[in-house]
């Protein structure tokens, strides 16, 4: 318990250490047009590194989990990149980042709109350009139809942005972290994944095009486990952390504008997408019945 407060308390510190100058320097972005606002988020993506960086020193000093990170080859700093994952916990982020640290710019990710009020962090994923989405109901929608699409729109909106700059953008294609109620009420034909959603990777890849210099799939496990939780992993009870990356080229059917619409284009990357989540799925049975 003293070492999982320990590493939280660092972990914060880290975060203040370079959230709050992420922030700062990021204001300077409202009072800059469009255009000269580029080498302030590539300043800023340097100080995000930082932070990345001090997150691995902090784990690597303080447990012993062991990281295998494979498959992450031919990358460009300065490349365009989408990264599907499964998702299981909070640590999936620092798992992804370090794995990425050096090979691709600075990962960005979706986020809950409310997390923007998050003290420090919130403000330092605005600052750096992080896509904030807002969650509706299906109650709200029905009452508000005027909503609909409103998250995709971002999407598109951002992922245009992020022409200008290198980046790597990680969407948990799930949607929602893993657990087996989640897993039951979906009645998911895996065994340890939930059913993949198409919505925000097909705006990720239409809005791209042939800038996207290609996509990776990246599985996460936590043998012997499959779902961990963050207390486990700062208490030092997760011995591996595994980072399976398969990168695969981006075809002209992937970035067709018409996957983002109802129709043959959107089914035939709905297959697509099952046929990566089946391949997952036996990347995950092999990991975790594989004894070290």
């Amino acid at each position: 318990m003293v070492r999982g407060l320990l590493i939280f308390v660092l972990l914060f510190g880290n975060l203040c250490l370079w959230g709050v100058p992420v922030l700062l320097v990021g204001l300077t972005k409202l009072f800059l047009p469009g255009p000269k606002r580029r080498p302030i988020i590539l300043f800023l993506a340097k100080l995000g590194e930082r932070w990345v960086a001090g997150n691995n020193w902090i784990f690597d000093t303080l447990l012993t989990t062991r990281w295998e990170i494979s498959g992450i080859e031919g990358t460009r700093y300065d490349g365009h990149y989408l990264i599907i994952s499964n998702h299981l916990s909070w640590v999936d982020i620092f798992a992804l980042f370090r794995a990425f640290a050096g090979h691709t710019a600075l990962i960005r990710f979706f986020l809950k709109r409310e997390l923007i009020w998050m003290p420090i962090a919130g403000q330092a994923c605005w600052a750096l350009e992080f896509p904030f989405m807002r969650r509706y109901t299906p109650e709200y929608l029905e009452r508000h139809p005027e909503k609909r699409g409103q998250d995709l729109e971002t999407t598109r909106r951002l992922c245009r942005r992020y022409k200008k700059v290198p980046v790597a953008i990680l969407n948990f294609v799930e949607g929602t972290r893993f657990t087996r109620e989640k897993h039951a009420d979906q009645e998911s034909p895996y065994r340890y994944l939930l059913r993949p959603r198409i919505g925000g990777i097909s705006f990720v890849l239409a809005s791209f095009g042939d800038q996207l210099d290609a996509i990776f799939d990246v599985t996460l496990a936590y043998p012997p486990r499959h779902d961990v939780t963050m207390w486990e992993f700062v208490t030092n009870r997760i011995p591996r952390v595994v980072v399976q990356a398969r990168r695969i080229e981006v075809t002209p059917d992937l970035i067709d504008p018409a996957v983002t619409e109802p129709g043959p284009a959107r089914e035939k990357l709905k297959v697509w997408l099952d046929e990566v989540w089946r391949r997952k799925e036996q990347s995950l049975e092999e990991v975790l019945s594989t004894k070290y």
